[in-house]
């Protein structure tokens, strides 16, 4: 598209719209746009906060199994693997 083209576009346009209209449409893409931005810094935001209470309340260490609760479970599974030969 040549420049004379896209003055003409404008130039239609503006005639359809009307410049109040234009104003009114690049406001509201304007507040859009910032809306979005702000979201995006929202979920940094929420992800910091996350790794702050995590950082200040660590979750309670896991208890390994003891050793007849897992040898119960290998017993389980050789007898299951025997009953299927």
């Amino acid at each position: 598209m040549s420049t004379i083209h896209i003055v003409l576009l404008v130039v239609v346009v503006v005639l359809i719209f009307g410049t109040k209209k234009l104003r009114n449409i690049g406001s509201d893409l304007g507040g859009a746009v910032r809306d979005f931005k702000k979201g995006l810094d929202g979920d940094e935001e929420a992800k910091r906060q996350a790794a702050e209470q995590l950082r200040a309340d660590p979750p309670a260490e896991q208890v390994p199994p003891s050793a007849d609760a897992a040898k119960a479970a290998a017993d389980a599974a050789r007898a299951e693997r025997d009953r299927s030969n």
